[in-house]
């Protein structure tokens, strides 16, 4: 019997090293697509094929594809800073186009998308789901426009009768994490004792590890050209930090603070960063606009359709703070 070969490309990243760990689990070969310059300690010790490439440069991804059976494209560029926006389409748009080509050249059964729940619109309700309206004008920063974007791609292509389905995770936490994140800098900085006050705002927390799985699922019984929302928890930031405090022994923040204060804090923040540092800012201006709206959203369709069964929230916070500890993120916090 011939062994099953999944390519996954950004294998390197947060979710893409969970993935290539629940694909092995399950006894599937795994070929991962990084860049040669690319930080591979979430790979480290594990059984899988490295194929070095960039995705904007689509032959070096039709050679990667090759011999593969299924695809997950994971690979992005996350950041909700930048200075220049034209790399990030170039990556999340442009590189979903020559992925999806790649692939479908390569005649693998399945593609699996991965976009995120930014592309998706919040109800009436205050609850996004698959098929809530959205636009791209309201997509809030360069990343989320790019994910839109990309997002449309991978739908043309399953109109187009390219085997795709789109999975659309909501905000993963765990180990791994190395980068890190955008949240899991939030947990550090909790851990450090430099979130002194929080904002009126929530999100949808998952562990990792679940919406990996959730990616195999969508990959074995999810409808081409269908969206599953991979989520877990709706959660206040203020909740979060109560749920880190008592895992972690470190006190939650109790200010609350308005979102102008805030706004205004990440307008100097940018402004230093543009002209001094050069680095990401403590805040921006992106991350600000973002938390107008909490990002609550309903993994029910993926429950339905793939049994999709996301685990108790706690246990992926208190896995992520005994990561960023072990791994001397937070010093002797």
């Amino acid at each position: 019997m011939s062994t099953r070969v999944a390519l996954v490309t950004g294998a390197n990243g947060f979710v893409g090293c969970h993935l290539v760990r629940a694909l092995l689990a399950q006894g599937i070969s795994v070929r991962a697509l990084v860049r040669t310059d690319a930080d591979r300690r979430g790979l480290a010790g594990l059984d899988c094929e490295f194929a070095f490439a960039d995705i904007r440069d689509r032959e070096a991804v039709e050679r990667a594809v090759r011999g593969c059976e299924y695809v997950y494209h994971v690979a992005a560029d996350y950041r909700l800073w930048v200075v220049d926006e034209t790399a990030m389409f170039a990556t999340n748009v442009d590189g979903t186009r020559n992925v999806i080509a790649a692939a479908q050249a390569a005649k693998v059964r399945r593609i699996v998308h991965t976009s995120t729940v930014g592309t998706l619109g919040i109800g009436a309700d205050g609850i996004g789901r698959e098929d809530t309206p959205v636009g791209v004008e309201m997509m809030v920063g360069a990343y989320k426009r790019s994910k839109f974007m990309a997002e449309r791609e991978a739908m043309k292509a399953a109109q187009a009768g390219i085997p795709v389905v789109i999975v659309n995770p909501s905000t993963p936490i765990g180990p791994y994490d190395y980068k890190p994140t955008p949240t899991g800098r939030i947990i550090v900085d909790f851990l450090r004792r430099r979130m002194p006050a929080y904002i009126d705002t929530g999100l949808n927390l998952v562990a990792a590890e679940d919406c990996a799985r959730g990616h195999i699922l969508a990959c074995e019984q999810g409808r081409i050209g269908e969206k599953y929302i991979l989520g877990g928890e709706n959660l206040t930031l203020e909740e979060m930090f109560a749920r880190l405090s008592r895992l972690s022994g470190v006190p939650a923040p109790r200010v609350r603070l308005p979102l102008t204060v805030a706004f205004g804090f990440a307008l100097v923040a940018e402004a230093v960063s543009r002209t001094l540092t050069h680095r990401p800012p403590r805040a921006s201006l992106t991350e600000v606009r973002m938390a107008r709206k909490k990002m609550f959203f309903d993994s029910s369709k993926a429950s339905m359709e793939l049994g999709y069964r996301p685990g108790p929230i706690d246990d992926a916070l208190r896995r992520a703070i005994e990561f960023f500890r072990t791994h001397g993120y937070v010093g002797d916090c």
